[in-house]
C-alpha cells in the first residue's frame, strides 16, 4: 500500500485541497517553516505572521479530523530551512515511497518539484482546482488569439459559471460597468472600520516567532490585524459584503491621505493562502444584488476582480512562465529609490501609500497601479526590482498573481500583452482622485520649477524617452500630438526637471540592505 508524504504549503490552507482529498490511509500530513521561503525577499513581518499563525491553526485542525500531522517549525533543530530538501528529509523519516502536492503558486518550486519526479522518491503534483480554472483551461481559451484580453476572458467566465446572468445575457444588460465605478473621492466620506480579529495562544506565539526571527523586515507586528484562521476570514468576507459593498464599485478608485482601506474588501490574503474560496466571496456578492442590497456597478466591479482578473492573471503566468519574468520591453534599468522601504520622501502620495504599506503590509489596488507603480514606471525601475519588492511587501502577494499586475500592467514591461497602453499618468490624476495634494509641499498644477510636482515633468520625459515604442499605439496618439505642439523651450525645460530629479534620486542598492529597516517609527509618525 501506497504512504505518501502530502505536503501542505502555506498558501495551500484549504480542507478541499486535492492533496487532502486524495488521502489514502496511513498517509503523513507535513507543514514546513522554512528561513529559505521567508528570506528570498524580505518579506513584511505581517505576511510572514500570517503565513506562520494560519498555517499551525490549519495543522490543528487537521490533527482534530485525525490526519497525521508533522509540523517542522522553523527553530526545530534538524529543520533543513529548505522546502524541497525538508519535505524528502521527513518523507525518509517516515518511510514514505512518494510526496504528494497540489501546484504551488511560483514557477520556482513548481520546476524544483518537477526535476525531482524522477527521483528515486518521487514528487507527485496534482492540479489546484481551487479556482475557477485551470492553466491549462487558460492554454485552450488563449489558442490561437491574436490578443489575449481580460474582458473577452471575463465574458466567457461569466457564461460558464452564470455568475450574474439571465439566461444568455448579463444582469443589468451589460458586462462591465468601469465607467461607473471612476468617482474621485468625496469630502465627508466615513469608511467602515475593519473587524479587530482577536488572538489566541496559537496567534501570539507565532506572531512572537516572526518578529524574533525576522527583526530586520519591514513592518511592526504589533499593528497586525489579518485573519489567520477560517472563522476569522469569514468574519471579514461578511463584514465587507455589509458594510463595504454597496459604495466598493463608485469609489474603488479614489485614494484617501488617511484610509488604508475605505470600502475594498481586503479579502485578498485570505483567499490567496487558501481561508476563502473565490466561488463563495463571488457567490455572497451576487446575492447582495439580487437581494437589492447592492448596485450591479459595485458587485460586477468586484466580481470582475475575482472571476475575471485573479483568473487571468494566473492563467498568463503559469502559460507564460518561465519567460515572461525576464520581461523588459521598454529596456529599464534603475534601481528601485530608497524611500519604497522607508516612506521618507516629501512627495505625499508616495509617502502616505508607502506608509500605509509599511504598516498594514496593504494598499489598494489603485496606489499599487497609480501611485508607487505609476512613479515606478515614469522613472524607469527594472522590473525584477519593483517586482520583487511588490512580492515582499504586501501580505497578499503570491507571484502567481503578483508577477502579471507588476510587471505587465504596472510597467508595460510585456510589450502590451496585458494592456494595450502603460498606465502612466501626471499629478493632475493623483490630484483628481485623492486628497493627497493639498498635504504635499508640490503643486500638481506646476511642471516646472522647485514647486512643481515630479509627476508632471517625469509624465513627458517617459513619453520622450519611449515616443519610438509608443507614438504608433492608437490609443496614445492625443498625448503624441499634445507633446508634439509643445514649444521646444517648454519640452526643454520639462526634460530638464525630470532629469535632475532622476540624477538626485537616491536607490536602495545606495543604501543596501539596511534600508529595509528604516520604517518610521510610532513617534515620527505622530510628530
Amino acid at each position: 500500500m501506497s504512504k505518501p508524504l502530502l505536503l501542505i504549503l502555506g498558501d495551500q490552507l484549504s480542507p478541499s485541497l486535492p492533496t487532502l482529498r486524495q488521502a489514502p490511509e496511513g498517509a503523513v500530513v507535513a507543514f514546513c517553516e522554512v528561513a529559505e521561503e521567508a528570506r528570498y525577499v524580505p518579506h513584511h513581518i505581517h505576511k510572514i505572521g500570517l503565513f506562520l499563525a494560519a498555517m499551525r491553526h490549519f495543522a490543528q485542525q487537521l490533527r482534530d479530523q485525525g490526519f497525521n500531522v508533522h509540523y517542522s517549525r522553523m527553530d526545530d533543530a534538524d529543520n533543513t530551512q529548505s522546502l524541497i530538501n525538508e519535505a524528502e528529509r521527513l518523507a525518509r523519516q517516515y518511510q514514505c515511497d512518494e510526496i504528494r502536492v497540489t501546484r504551488p503558486g511560483e514557477w520556482r518550486l513548481w520546476n524544483a518539484m518537477q526535476q525531482r519526479q524522477a527521483a528515486s522518491l518521487p514528487w507527485k503534483i496534482l492540479e489546484d482546482d481551487r479556482f475557477f480554472t485551470t492553466p491549462d483551461d487558460f492554454a485552450q481559451w488563449a489558442k490561437g488569439r491574436k490578443q489575449i484580453r481580460l474582458e473577452y476572458f471575463y465574458r466567457e467566465q461569466r457564461k460558464r459559471t452564470r455568475l450574474l446572468m439571465e439566461g444568455d445575457a448579463p444582469m443589468g444588460g451589460q458586462w462591465n460597468f468601469d465607467h461607473d465605478n471612476r468617482e474621485p473621492l468625496q469630502p465627508g466620506l466615513s469608511f467602515p472600520q475593519l473587524p479587530m480579529h482577536g488572538q489566541d495562544e496559537i496567534t501570539k506565539e507565532a506572531l512572537a516567532n516572526a518578529a524574533e526571527w525576522f527583526p530586520e523586515h519591514m513592518g511592526e507586528i504589533e499593528t497586525f490585524n489579518l485573519p489567520v484562521t477560517r472563522r476569522q476570514a469569514l468574519v471579514d468576507l461578511k463584514h465587507f459584503i455589509t458594510h463595504g459593498l454597496a459604495d466598493f464599485g463608485r469609489y474603488q478608485d479614489a485614494i484617501s491621505d488617511q484610509s488604508p482601506y475605505l470600502y475594498h474588501s481586503r479579502l485578498s490574503a485570505a483567499m490567496n493562502i487558501g481561508l476563502l474560496t473565490p466561488f463563495e466571496v463571488c457567490e455572497e456578492a451576487a446575492a447582495q444584488y439580487q437581494a437589492g442590497k447592492a448596485p450591479i456597478n459595485a458587485v460586477e466591479g468586484f466580481i470582475r476582480q475575482i472571476l475575471g482578473w485573479r483568473e487571468y492573471v494566473r492563467g498568463l503566468y503559469w502559460t507564460r512562465m518561465p519567460d515572461y519574468k525576464r520581461e523588459n520591453q521598454l529596456g529599464f534599468q534603475r534601481d528601485l529609490p530608497a524611500f519604497y522601504w522607508d516612506a521618507k520622501t516629501d512627495m505625499r502620495c508616495l509617502q502616505r501609500a508607502i506608509q500605509m504599506t509599511i504598516d498594514h503590509s496593504y494598499a489598494h489596488h489603485i496606489q499599487r497601479l497609480m501611485v508607487t507603480g505609476n512613479f515606478a514606471l515614469l522613472c524607469g525601475v527594472k522590473p525584477e526590482a519593483l517586482c520583487d519588492w511588490y512580492l515582499a511587501v504586501y501580505a497578499d502577494a503570491c507571484e502567481w498573481v503578483e508577477l502579471p499586475n507588476t510587471l505587465g500592467m504596472v510597467l508595460h514591461a510585456d510589450g502590451g500583452l496585458m494592456g494595450s497602453k502603460p498606465y502612466c499618468a501626471s499629478g493632475k490624476y493623483i490630484d483628481k482622485m485623492s486628497d493627497h495634494c493639498q498635504h504635499c509641499r508640490y503643486s500638481p498644477k506646476q511642471v516646472t520649477g522647485p514647486k512643481a510636482c515630479p509627476l508632471n515633468s517625469l509624465y513627458w520625459h517617459f513619453l520622450e524617452t519611449h515616443a519610438e515604442q509608443l507614438n504608433r499605439n492608437p490609443r496614445m496618439k492625443l498625448i503624441y500630438g499634445s507633446l508634439a505642439r509643445m514649444k521646444e523651450e517648454k519640452r526643454d525645460a520639462m526634460r530638464q526637471q525630470a532629469e535632475q530629479f532622476l540624477a538626485s534620486l537616491p536607490t536602495a542598492a545606495d543604501y543596501g540592505q539596511a534600508v529595509h529597516t528604516q520604517g518610521y517609527t510610532h513617534e515620527e509618525r505622530s510628530s
